[in-house]
């Protein structure tokens, strides 16, 4: 049993690990969101252990990108955008390059999903309310 929870600590640090390491990526790379990225590696190290989630939450990244999401306080409308246009641009580019019918269907349906979400369930902020949440942080 002991040996089970220390695997499955294990393997949530290593997944928290590369969750970060893309959610850093799309920080500096405006093709990539990193907003999602970070939310899964915060879940995986606090699943992983206290130690390593109070670390993971005393960070720069946790502080001014999964704080506001975690917290629903909002995204901005140029990060909305932003986000469902390269999620946008790899579906349709996945939608033409696949030849099954079906897959194009459920990929249309879940990007429908992703727009209906933005829209209405994640609350849209101004630029000012955002940097005074960062500065809050």
């Amino acid at each position: 049993m002991i040996i089970i929870r220390k695997l499955k600590s294990i393997l949530f640090f290593l997944l928290g690990t590369i969750a970060l390491g893309f959610g850093i990526a799309g920080i500096i790379l405006p093709v990539l969101p990193g907003g999602p990225f970070l939310l899964i590696a915060s879940f995986c190290y606090a699943k992983s252990s206290k130690r390593i989630e109070a670390w993971f939450q005393s960070t720069t990244f946790y502080k001014k990108y999964v704080l506001a999401l975690k917290e629903n306080r909002g995204m901005t409308i140029k990060e909305k955008i932003r986000i469902n246009i390269i999620a946008d641009a790899f579906i349709l580019f996945s939608v033409f390059y696949i030849d099954i019918l079906l897959v194009k269907i459920v990929l249309i349906i879940l990007g429908l999903i992703k727009h209906y979400y933005f829209i209405k369930k994640i609350k849209t902020i101004t630029p000012e309310q955002a940097q005074e949440l960062k500065n809050q942080a």
